[in-house]
């Protein structure tokens, strides 16, 4: 692993580099570019920038017009809003229309971490996950963020990115090549796969470090496209390892852990547990105090392993 890096960093300079090449990519901006980093694109463009105000279900409505006129929109909010606020005409606009809208939700998981439970994004996976035509994208570091923009950039159809506050460590190296709906095995071994998703997939390599010194060989999997999830290779590592655990900064219902186990059960059923929010508002405090407190350390994705190969056994 490299130095830290904001996610939101290696975004807003993605889509400042990517709309240099693409003048049909716009930027619109619920005024929080500034956090977004959206604000990067709109000093370099700012006659392609629309920052809208908090008005985020009008955002989303102004973009399927751009989008419908032949635009890429780039639309920008923090994630909880970009579900709730923005929910309507994401569904009922972008992706009943399969428009080519790109919706970065900002502070995902726990990363507005003193903001509290009305700003914390812990269901927007399974909000976003259940929207026909909708692809879910949660990279796991700042290069695989980088990727994942151009690759939302040139795909057809609407595409939600989840993006950290949070620095991550940085996992791969520039000449990594990311493809929508194909997991990445970071580390190989044969007694459980450890299937992680965003800021989760570094402390999963950190819990093999652990495990392995228990004597227990841990395969670790970054799973950067949640929808389409790549089922071969869950369906894979269940039949090779026999045992799965599932890692994110999400409830435990709907997001990662929930279609990892819809694909398990119609391809390979073995034993899974499920690392996230136990279903509860998480309060307000420092971000890695919370990580400890609602599941989601490193010990814990140990501690998980260690139940789900006594339960295969």
């Amino acid at each position: 692993m490299m130095r830290n890096i904001a996610m939101r960093d290696a975004y807003g300079q993605a889509l400042a580099e990517i709309g240099a090449e693409m003048p049909e990519i716009v930027a619109l901006d619920a005024d929080v570019a500034g956090s977004s980093k959206s604000s990067i694109f709109g000093e370099k463009f700012p006659d392609r920038f629309f920052n809208v105000g908090i008005a985020e279900a009008n955002m989303a409505g102004m973009a399927a017009g751009m989008a419908l006129k032949g635009k890429i929109p780039f639309v920008h909010c923090f994630a909880a809003f970009m579900m709730l606020r923005a929910g309507d005409p994401v569904r009922s606009l972008g992706c009943y229309q399969n428009l080519s809208v790109k919706y970065c939700g900002t502070y995902a998981g726990l990363s507005d971490s003193y903001d509290g439970a009305s700003h914390h994004a812990i269901s927007d996976m399974s909000f976003f996950r259940a929207l026909p035509g909708m692809r879910v994208v949660s990279p796991a570091d700042a290069v695989e963020t980088r990727a994942a923009v151009r690759a939302a950039a040139g795909m057809l159809g609407p595409v939600y990115l989840r993006i950290s506050r949070a620095e991550v460590p940085t996992l791969f190296s520039d000449d990594y090549k990311f493809e929508f709906g194909k997991g990445v095995v970071m580390r190989d071994g044969t007694d459980l796969a450890i299937v992680a998703t965003g800021g989760m997939t570094a402390k999963a390599l950190l819990a093999a470090d652990l495990l392995k010194k228990d004597g227990i060989d841990a395969r670790v999997i970054n799973i950067h496209t949640v929808k389409p999830i790549d089922r071969e290779l869950i369906a894979r590592c269940a039949r090779e390892t026999g045992a799965l655990v599932t890692a994110e900064e999400h409830n435990i219902y709907g997001g990662l852990g929930g279609a990892v186990a819809e694909v398990l059960a119609l391809t390979v059923p073995v034993p899974l547990e499920m690392v996230g929010v136990q279903d509860v508002f998480a309060e307000s405090g420092d971000y890695e105090e919370l990580l400890e407190k609602y599941g989601l350390s490193v010990s814990q994705i140990r501690d998980k392993a260690k139940l789900v190969i006594k339960r295969k056994k």
